[in-house]
Parts: structure tokens; C-alpha cells; sequence
């Protein structure tokens, strides 16, 4: 039975004082580069000492999830969309200032640097067109309307997979968990289908054979061991999520309250060319599950999901943002080695 991570690993502790100390001054760029270097080594070794047969690279270099393509511009200002959570903290894109808009960081040097630390296969988490559609303003910026912007931006998100792909990427995995959030934001469900709409522009790109390789991930978000969305009923959403033209769907089940009831309505969703991964472990939950735990879960899914087309995986990242440090690095890598195991376990009873 196939078995992934979702992407994030929390940092080192000296990567996070060392990414504290370049932006202060008193680091170089080589000294950061290898701090790096470092902890992406350790963490594909860790991953590997789990058992996992498909590694990420923990997006040790990544400032977030949702930023990476954007790490590096000047067209930039820091005052664009807030995203509340649950918790009262923020967090907060930026907001675009002028044209053109291309990314600074493709998905593709993620991939590149990770492979020199293993062969096994590699999947890469890139941010969905639908999220970063969120830094142009609401007051148009002058010479770039935002026809131009989208345009742009639907031909680089197309880029950013392709590379990833043409890279050695064994899947890619669009991050998507602005989803859950758009209900919140808009309960009649018209942001989200736009955001779909977004999503399908750059997946119309791809072959139906390439598209199979290609996953979305939602969830109800994680940082700081709270969400901004898990109020929103996946009832409201998956109806209109199961629209992407992806051919994988990684979902957060672990943490949901009523398992059963989810699984039902994904039962009369699911089509023959989706591989549905499901959350068997919580990221946001300091204790460890056990590998019969897990095994439970995927036992429970097997009575809804052809068997076939069923995989696992965690419900989120570990630490979606660098400076996250609400889960030890440790547990996190216990939680995916249970993963892996409970997975086994229920493989071999359900006799694959």
C-alpha cells in the first residue's frame, strides 16, 4: 500500500538560529548554505531510516510552503493578505507592487539538490496558482492589470510542476490548503470554485498520463499547533475539490471528528483514475501514534476506498513555515516511522 509524506519537517534548531543570524548581519551566505546543507542531509537520512519508500526534502530551504517563488523578488511589499488562526496568530503574504510577475525559485532546485543525498524516489510540494493569485491587491496596479498578472502567474505555477518533473520528481504534490480556508471566508463556495477554476488553467497544461502524477493536498491548515479552518465541514468542500483535474488527492483524515461520515461522501466521489491518500497521522497532536493506530485507520478507509487506489499519508506538514518550532523534530520523524509501520500492518491484513 503506497505511503508519502506531505512535506515539511521541522528545522533544526540551528538552521533556525542560523536563518535568524544571516538576516541580522552576523552570518554569511556560505555559512547559511551549509546550515542548508546540513539539515536537509540529515533529513533525508532520517526519512530514509523510517522506512519511508518516498522521501520529500522536509522543505529544509523553503521560508514557507507558500512563499518559496517568492523569496528572492524586489517587487514585493510586506503588507498583503493576513491569514487568522484559530489560536489569534497570524501570518501574512505579501503584496505585489508591480509587473511582471515570474517566479524567483523554481520547485526544480528543491529536487536537484535533495537527489544528491539518495535514489529513492523524490516528491516535491509546490503552492497552488490559487494561493499566490492572493498577493496582487484589490486596487489594480497601474500598467499590469490583473488579466496580465494571472496570466503570468498561471504559466509559472505550469513551470514550476513541469520542472519539478522534468527533475526527477516522482510525483508533485500542489499545496492547496487556502481550500478549506476560502469557505470560511466565502460560505456560498464562489472563491473556492474560482480558485479551482485558477487550479485547472495550469492543469489543463498537462497530459492526462502526466496528470497522474500529479496530487493536491488539502487540509485546515497547521502552524504553531493550530489551524485556520477545521470549523469548515468537509461536506462543503469535497464536492468541489474532486473537480481538479489532479490525479491524486491527499487529504487530512486523522484529526476529523467523524472519520465515517467523511468517508462516505468520499466514497460516492472518488473515480477510478484518483489515488487517495488519507491523513493517518496528526502533525498538530504532540503524541505519537502507535502503528496499530494507524493500522485502525486504514482499516476503517478500506470499507470506502478501493484498495487499489488507497494510500496514507500525514494530515499536513510538520512545520509548513521555517520558524515553526511546535513540534519537535524527533516526534516528527516517530509519527512517519508509525506511518510507514501501521501502513504495513494493514497492507498485510487486508492481504496485498
Amino acid at each position: 500500500m503506497r505511503t508519502e509524506p506531505i512535506g515539511s519537517i521541522p528545522r533544526p534548531l540551528s538552521l533556525i538560529e542560523t536563518i535568524a543570524e544571516f538576516e541580522s548581519g552576523t552570518k554569511s551566505r556560505v555559512q547559511l548554505d551549509e546550515a542548508y546543507a546540513s539539515a536537509l542531509g540529515d533529513t533525508i537520512r532520517r526519512l530514509e531510516q523510517t522506512g519511508s519508500p518516498v522521501l520529500t526534502d522536509g522543505e529544509q530551504t523553503k521560508p514557507s510552503f507558500a512563499t518559496y517563488p517568492l523569496s528572492r523578488l524586489g517587487n514585493l511589499a510586506a503588507d498583503g493578505v493576513v491569514i487568522p488562526f484559530a489560536d489569534g496568530h497570524t501570518r501574512q503574504l505579501p503584496r505585489l507592487t508591480a509587473g511582471p510577475f515570474r517566479y524567483a525559485v523554481h520547485a526544480a532546485e528543491f529536487i536537484r539538490a535533495a537527489r544528491s543525498y539518495t535514489q529513492r524516489p523524490l516528491k516535491q510540494a509546490v503552492i497552488a496558482a490559487s494561493a499566490l493569485s492572493l498577493i496582487y491587491p484589490s486596487q489594480e496596479i497601474p500598467n499590469y492589470p490583473r488579466e496580465a498578472f494571472l496570466s503570468d502567474l498561471i504559466d509559472e505555477a505550469e513551470a514550476d510542476i513541469r520542472g519539478a518533473l522534468k527533475a526527477g520528481a516522482d510525483s508533485v504534490q500542489i499545496d492547496f490548503t487556502e481550500a478549506r480556508l476560502s469557505l470560511k471566508l466565502d460560505p456560498s463556495g464562489g472563491l473556492l470554485r474560482s480558485f479551482i477554476a485558477l487550479n485547472n488553467q495550469v492543469l489543463d497544461r498537462f497530459t492526462p498520463a502526466e496528470r497522474q502524477r500529479i496530487g493536491v493536498h488539502v487540509c485546515p491548515g497547521g502552524d504553531r499547533d493550530s489551524t485556520h479552518s477545521a470549523d469548515i465541514d468537509y461536506a462543503g468542500l469535497l464536492p468541489d475539490l474532486f473537480q481538479m483535474k489532479a490525479g491524486r488527492f491527499y487529504l487530512q483524515m486523522s484529526s476529523e471528528p467523524d472519520r465515517a461520515r467523511v468517508l462516505r461522501i468520499l466514497q460516492e466521489l472518488v473515480a477510478p483514475n484518483h489515488l487517495i491518500f488519507l491523513g493517518v497521522i496528526d502533525p498538530i497532536n504532540p503524541a505519537i501514534e502507535t502503528a496499530t493506530q494507524v493500522k485502525d485507520r486504514v482499516l476503517e478507509a478500506a470499507s470506502f476506498i478501493p484498495l487499489d487506489q488507497l494510500g496514507t499519508t500525514d494530515d499536513c506538514g510538520f512545520a509548513p513555515f521555517a520558524d515553526d518550532t511546535s513540534t519537535a523534530r524527533d516526534v516528527a520523524f516517530a509519527k512517519i516511522r508509525a506511518r510507514v509501520e501501521g501502513t504495513a500492518l494493514a497492507a498485510r491484513e487486508l492481504g496485498l
